[in-house]
């Protein structure tokens, strides 16, 4: 049963029917956990008395939609992650439906959302650019997906390398990623040369072993179906029947990237995947895809797909803290260009520098001469 604060618009009332304990211990998880997850994204206040909740705020009548939805599946315990990424479609549709975007077209791009094969069956995109860049994987043999930290830039690559391994569309997956430490020098790292680059190369197995599970990964580390190549080592190869995913591309160097896009043989497809802000190269070096995305922006067959802060699936903090850069970086930019473009009001004469004054002891010395 819903109802409305008569006085106040935003303040809505919901208790479901039949009132399920089990049903509402699941729901809000425990301590009210998930019940806190839907506070901080939407901003709003939820208040529960038993079966009685009371939701208040200016997204109100979005989260008494997740609650009621999460509600009616509630017959086993809501997982945090479940209701993060409800968090993360409906942030997608209402700020693509602010934009303009008509429900129509919303509605046809989850119908027409890839399925993958692999080990998660629920696993699709989240978000509209987040299915538009599935389908530029699949539909192109070089993708660019560029965009902040959190929007599934590299485990959606992955997961499209796994579904092309499982469908028998390429032989072997590999990975290879700049060894470019972020902001510190490590030093000499023990081991052969897989072991030193494997800290780099973390997330790309984390994304593995989600999609592969941890024995079958392992297995094919062993058969080499799944192989490691650093990008320095890449030089002279021909990588044909692949799926290349070269990771952190941002910190690259143009010649890098020429030389990586070159390695791509016949039956292969090759993902790019950086976040162009967070650039971990010296000053006075050019990053190879910030190079890569002006030189080839009018190549046919080559896919650019850009993600914003509405597309990132992690916790509902990390696309404010992504907002909240981007506006700082604007305001320094804005700031920077104000001052560059600020008339020099110094004149174009040399500086006059005044005579000193002479000392008390300098005009008693010159007294003492005359006398």
């Amino acid at each position: 049963m819903k109802n409305k604060n008569k006085d106040n618009p935003n303040i809505l009332y919901y208790t479901p029917e039949p009132v399920d304990n089990d049903r509402l211990a699941n729901l809000c998880g425990p301590l009210d956990e998930n019940l806190r997850q839907i506070q901080a994204a939407l901003d709003i206040e939820i208040v529960r008395r038993g079966g009685n909740f009371i939701i208040s705020g200016k997204n109100a009548g979005t989260g008494l939609q997740i609650i009621e939805d999460f509600y009616a599946v509630a017959d086993k315990p809501v997982m945090v992650n479940d209701i993060q990424l409800a968090l993360v479609e409906q942030r997608a549709i209402n700020n693509n439906l602010a934009a303009g975007m008509p429900a129509a077209t919303l509605a046809e791009a989850e119908m027409t959302n890839p399925v993958l094969k692999t080990r998660r069956s629920d696993l699709r995109g989240r978000t509209p650019r987040q299915v538009d860049y599935l389908k530029a994987i699949l539909e192109h043999d070089i993708t660019f997906g560029i965009g902040p930290a959190g929007t599934g830039k590299t485990y959606l690559a992955v997961a499209c390398a796994v579904d092309a391994m499982e469908r028998d569309a390429i032989s072997r997956i590999i990975l290879t990623r700049p060894a470019v430490e972020a902001g510190e020098r490590l030093g000499f790292l023990p081991g052969d040369l897989a072991q030193k680059v494997d800290p780099y190369l973390r997330p790309l197995y984390d994304a593995l072993y989600d999609l592969l599970g941890f024995e079958r990964t392992q297995k094919c580390f062993e058969k080499q179906t799944i192989e490691i190549a650093p990008l320095a080592y890449m030089r002279g190869r021909t990588l044909n029947h692949a799926f290349i995913i070269l990771d952190e591309a941002q910190n690259t160097t143009p010649e890098q990237m020429k030389m990586f896009l070159t390695r791509i043989g016949f039956g292969s497809k090759a993902v790019i995947t950086g976040d162009i802000t967070q650039i971990d190269l010296q000053r006075n070096q050019k990053s190879g895809l910030v190079d890569a995305l002006n030189v080839l922006k009018d190549v046919r067959g080559i896919a650019f797909s850009q993600f914003t802060s509405a597309d990132v699936v992690r916790h509902p903090l990390v696309a404010r803290i992504v907002d909240a850069y981007e506006t700082a970086d604007k305001r320094q930019r804005t700031a920077k260009a104000a001052a560059d473009a600020a008339p020099d009001t110094s004149g174009s004469g040399e500086e006059t520098v005044p005579e000193p004054k002479e000392t008390s002891r300098k005009k008693t010395a010159s007294k003492t001469e005359t006398k």
